[in-house]
């Protein structure tokens, strides 16, 4: 169903108001505040048709609307209206970053606090895991007792933290000869390559299959988000929002900032450009637990991922100022990229 310009105004009014004040919208307060020339009879008759229809809500018979998860989703797609953020924050922003941008680290930390501060809702980051990284060599050695070492060197680092199993008959012997023909499989191919080999290839390797198995699966797991990789900023902002004078909402939040793995889980991102993505909790999104929404950032510039962070607050957000702070981290990290790619150049010339 196309929705009336009139409708979609009422609408745009309700969530602004709501997001603003926390209070159910009446019709009176919208014709005495935004449409003077509307009488309270028909901006009343609009409110039931957009309840109908499912947009809003009431808490009692009398009282004033609320918007739905339907309502917000359809405000952000269709009726938001995007605004800058002030001289103030993106001095913040730029200034914060520029103290310690060369470590990785600490700049994932700055980045889930700049955020938080500037949104007053809880950020999450998660550094960058580039997939990316080409194998130089692989290597498997022994440890007896059916168990092996695997130690992975590529261009930037070594990665020796992962064990596997090996079939337990093989010896020592047969594990070198197996690291050798395994090695040549994935020297030359970046982690992401390596951990999707095909099934097909993977038949030819006969007794070392469940090897290479195992190998793959720890490739899985280092381009993948671990708990210390999840950095939180602000827990204790949600106490700033009236939703969380609720005891059960309370719960319902720290069960998700308790838990880093479900953290990673909502706000894991893999795309190749600066992408907003909102979940909306309350039925919406299954994943997002009710009376929450996730809102979240993964950036990449000349090809390399920046990581991902996110804000998690109330459905009643703030949409369009965390939107704006989201881009705006954003485009700073990106120059940030920009900056050390012509600092590297400028060394090699």
């Amino acid at each position: 169903m196309k929705m009336s310009d009139r409708k979609r105004k009422i609408l745009q009014i309700v969530v602004d108001e709501y997001i603003n004040t926390a209070v159910p919208v009446s019709s009176k307060s919208i014709t005495e505040k935004h449409l003077t020339g509307v009488s309270s009879a028909t901006v009343r008759n609009e409110l039931a048709s957009l309840e109908e229809l499912g947009y809003l809500t009431q808490f009692h018979t009398s009282g004033g609307r609320v918007p739905s998860p339907q309502a917000y989703r359809f405000y952000i797609e269709e009726l938001m209206q995007k605004s800058d953020l002030s001289a103030s924050d993106l001095d913040y922003i730029r200034q914060t970053f520029s103290r310690r941008s060369n470590d990785v680290e600490h700049l994932i930390k700055d980045v889930a606090k700049v955020i938080s501060e500037l949104t007053d809702y809880t950020s999450v980051g998660i550094g960058p895991h580039d997939g990316e990284e080409t194998i130089r060599s692989l290597a498997l050695l022994y440890c007896g007792e059916r168990r092996a070492l695997l130690v992975i060197v590529t261009g930037e680092r070594i990665l020796r933290d992962s064990f596997i199993d090996i079939p337990e008959d093989m010896q020592k012997e047969d594990l070198e000869k197996a690291s050798a023909v395994i090695s040549k499989l994935f020297e030359g191919k970046s982690l992401s390559q390596a951990k999707e080999v095909e099934t097909g290839v993977l038949e030819e390797f006969g007794q070392y299959r469940q090897v290479v198995d195992e190998v793959i699966d720890a490739l899985k797991a280092y381009t993948a988000p671990r708990e210390e990789d999840v950095v939180l900023s602000g827990a204790d902002k949600i106490f700033n929002h009236p939703e969380y004078e609720d005891v059960e909402n309370v719960k319902n939040f720290l069960s998700v900032i308790s838990d880093k793995d479900k953290i990673a889980e909502l706000i894991e991102g893999d795309e190749d450009e600066i992408q907003i993505s909102v979940r909306i909790g309350s039925g919406e999104d299954a994943e997002v637990p009710g009376d929450c929404s996730v809102v979240t950032a993964t950036y990449a510039a000349g090809g390399k991922n920046l990581g991902t962070y996110g804000v998690i607050g109330p459905i009643r957000m703030d949409y369009t100022k965390v939107i704006s702070v989201l881009e705006s981290v954003g485009k700073a990290l990106e120059e940030i990229a920009r900056n050390k790619k012509k600092e590297h150049s400028d060394k090699d010339e």
